[in-house]
């Protein structure tokens, strides 16, 4: 009988993350996969990246649309939309595995309806630190599903640490590092003749996202990074923020200088697209997971900016600043003199994919996993 799996998606990030490993679910023999797409994907200012996901071909069991989260009351309310609507989804679809990844609060919600549906709950990136609003929304995602797949051995120990059973806790390494190096198909000179950026001159690859706590200072911040860079000299491709709270002033400030001959502001790039940029730049700005997780498979320096990312485990090639000009500066002069790091990763060997496949198809979805309590 088959295995039917249900991904639920909210963000280019998570999507790309995972688009390898659903690929794999996709073709193996026993297994079903669906997609419940929500979020930035469905709204036009993002991007419209639902059409990534229809054209990797994946069968999308329903979307459930909500507003861009302007504050932190919309990203609450949100929330209830989302539970409300995966719960209509669920009931209808009926998989046999609700699989989630990372954080935010299409994926809290997935946790809240699938576990009132008696559905077994997979999580994925479950076990990391990273303060702010993140970070106890991930606690909470794992405290409600009943299998973990750890991106490290420190989050695995963490799960257990908080009750989780250590039979339903594995270490599968991160799935965005899967077939990474292998998508940096275009060369440096081909994406800055794109952009109409010099391949002579260096370049800031610049993402930064607002933390919930932190949303009127996001704006500040993004003008710190912008200020810091020229004052060293480098070009910037920037991609805009995420839908959180805070990203307005984000948005606002790359917008007013949209016009800056050593700036190029983009609202998405395909997956394949943003792994070549990362793989180019001389060096990653911003706070986004991609410069603490798959940054570090190509050696680019990052410069990780502000508290978004705070205690998350940290490879070689980061430096951690405050969203102060003259710190940023200071380490744009040190990434620049250093240069590319040993290629390292800490969050695992790009095999991730086929340990979920494996896990996904022959682990026993019985009675007593849902039943859940804390082991100790």
């Amino acid at each position: 009988m088959m295995r039917k799996i249900c991904y639920i998606t909210g963000t280019r990030a998570d999507f790309g993350l995972m688009q390898s490993t659903l690929e794999l679910i996709d073709k193996a023999p026993g297994l079903e996969l669906s997609l419940i797409v929500t979020g930035m994907h469905l709204l036009e200012e993002y991007g419209s990246t639902i059409q990534d996901i229809e054209a990797a071909g994946f069968k999308i069991a329903a979307t459930v649309a909500v507003g861009a989260h302007s504050s932190g009351a919309a990203m609450g309310r949100n929330i209830g939309i989302m539970i409300s609507g995966f719960i209509d989804a669920l009931e209808s679809a009926r998989p046999d595995v609700v699989m989630l990844l990372g954080d935010r609060g299409e994926m809290l919600a997935g946790a809240i309806a699938a576990i009132h549906l008696n559905i077994p709950i997979v999580h994925v990136h479950g076990g990391e630190r990273s303060g702010t609003v993140d970070e106890p929304v991930r606690h909470a995602i794992s405290k409600l599903s009943h299998l973990h797949f750890t991106a490290t051995t420190d989050a695995r120990e963490r799960l257990i640490r908080m009750g989780e059973n250590p039979a339903d806790v594995y270490v599968t390494g991160a799935p965005g590092l899967d077939g990474l190096t292998d998508m940096a198909k275009a060369t440096r000179t081909e994406l800055l003749e794109s952009a109409g950026l010099d391949p002579a001159r260096p370049f800031a690859l610049m993402v930064y996202h607002p933390v919930l706590q932190e949303a009127e200072a996001a704006g500040t911040a993004a003008e710190s990074i912008l200020a810091a860079m020229a004052a060293g000299g480098v070009q910037i491709v920037a991609l805009k923020p995420n839908s959180d709270a805070g990203s307005d002033g984000i948005r606002k400030v790359l917008e007013q200088h949209a016009s800056d001959a050593n700036l190029r502001v983009f609202t998405h790039f395909p997956r394949t697209r943003f792994v070549a940029w990362m793989a180019a730049a001389e060096v990653m700005v911003g706070n986004s997971s991609a410069g603490i997780i798959e940054a570090a498979s190509f050696g680019t320096p990052v410069i990780n900016i502000g508290s978004r990312q705070h205690l998350r485990e940290r490879n070689a090639n980061t430096v951690d600043v405050p969203t102060d000009e003259t710190a940023i500066s200071a380490a744009l002069v040190h990434a620049l003199h250093q240069g590319r790091r040993p290629l390292q990763n800490v969050y695992g060997d790009g095999s991730a994919g086929l340990r979920i496949l494996q896990l996904l198809s022959e682990t026993d979805l019985n009675a007593a996993m849902l039943a859940k309590s804390n082991a100790y």
